[in-house]
């Protein structure tokens, strides 16, 4: 079994055969990726050794210590955090191959066709139909709120397959070529003035069975390893102490006597130790993904990183006084990834707002909370064992 020295023995073989001073970028990660380094949880062949979980960090560490690129993680984050663990368990032998090596270099950039219109909040709502002709699925639809699609080669794709069935029931799951005929990516710009989210229209995309993950029919039981995934990883995310939104405010404290209030310091220390527990809490659950797949918990730690964030943010703007109504630039821009710490303090309460969105409605995750993790009673539902094709909309 794959232990702490076997991996640094690795990792200085790597650092030996590639040097980071004087190699190309990509041809070190994809060394590290053919290593079995990239993650080390996964099985061999497809980027790691079958190691547990928790000793990537003895990796990471060794890596940093020498100057190693990374695979820029905030960039391919929907492949990192969602496509991948999506493909590894339900993807064919061949699938996997073909897509997890780019998706971790960062060569193949993905994006999450789910959201619509129609079906946000009731994602199993959706209407964008895959018609099989074929080998192939023809595809016809509009998705929305998705971020990278205009940077995406790939993108994970839930789509109805059978409007006979009940809504949860009828929905199967694709892969999707971003470069395809009939993909058409218009931006969406927001209230921050970028547009790093997009709406993609769907006109007959012609989507090979290949390509599809997971039986027909049971896209929804695919669709939930991906949602559960995306949750941990956008609310899980590893801090160091003051890491995240309460960072910039503390600063500014420290740095800006001028701008204290008695009524400012109490609310500041309140929102500092709840950003200490929801780090500590995330860092908890972080150890629980090391025996398995992740559990409901992470719609809870999405759920808090929402609301802190909006406050936090919220009591920056008001701490700053007039300052904090500024805004730094409205430049239309289609960014690459999401700098919330690297812009100002109307940037960052602008755009928190969407975090209760983004991931899950903060609605549907106290649902969830309630009925998987609390065990409480679920809400009634007529539309249970209705057909899709029959339902109001």
């Amino acid at each position: 079994m794959t232990n702490t020295g076997e991996l640094r023995r690795r990792t200085a073989e790597l650092l030996a055969a590639y040097p980071p001073a004087t190699t190309d970028r990509l041809d070190f990660l994809r060394a590290r990726f053919d290593a079995g380094l990239a993650w080390v949880h996964y099985p061999e062949g497809l980027g790691g050794l079958g190691a547990p979980r928790s000793l990537q960090a003895v990796v990471d560490e060794e890596l940093a210590a020498a100057g190693a690129p990374d695979n820029d993680p905030r960039r391919i984050g929907i492949g990192l955090g969602m496509a991948a663990p999506t493909v590894l368990r339900y993807g064919t032998d061949e699938q996997k191959a073909r897509f997890l090596r780019p998706l971790w270099t960062g060569e193949e950039v993905w994006c999450q066709l789910f959201s619509e219109p129609g079906a946000g909040s009731d994602l199993a709502a959706l209407g964008t139909r895959a018609v099989r002709d074929g080998e192939d699925w023809v595809v016809d639809g509009q998705k929305v709120w998705t971020s990278s699609a205009h940077l995406a080669r790939w993108a994970i794709l839930i789509a109805r397959t059978d409007p006979d069935a009940p809504k949860h029931a009828g929905i199967t799951y694709f892969i999707c070529d971003m470069t395809d005929p009939g993909v058409e990516v218009r931006p969406l710009r927001q209230i921050t003035g970028e547009a790093e989210f997009n709406e993609v229209f769907l006109t007959g995309v012609r989507i090979p069975d290949r390509h599809r993950l997971g039986e027909v029919g049971d896209g929804w039981r695919v669709a939930q390893t991906t949602l559960m995934n995306e949750r941990v990883s956008i609310g899980g995310m590893r801090l160091p102490r003051e890491g995240g939104m309460i960072g910039p405010v503390a600063k500014t404290w420290r740095e800006r006597p001028d701008l204290r209030t008695h009524d400012l310091h109490q609310r500041l220390l309140k929102l500092w130790v709840e950003a200490e527990v929801s780090r500590l809490t995330a860092e908890r659950l972080r150890q629980q993904l090391n025996a398995g797949q992740p559990g409901y918990e992470g719609s809870g730690m999405k759920l808090a990183f929402a609301r802190l964030n909006q406050e936090i943010s919220g009591l920056e703007v008001e701490l700053r006084g007039e300052e904090g109504l500024l805004y730094d630039d409205w430049t239309m821009r289609r960014p690459e990834l999401v700098d919330f710490t690297g812009r100002d303090a109307g940037y960052r309460y602008l755009r928190s707002k969407g975090n209760s969105i983004e991931g899950g409605t903060s609605e549907v995750l106290l649902n969830i909370v309630a009925e998987r993790v609390l065990g409480l009673p679920a809400e009634p539902r007529t539309d249970k064992d209705v057909p899709w094709k029959d339902l109001a909309r």
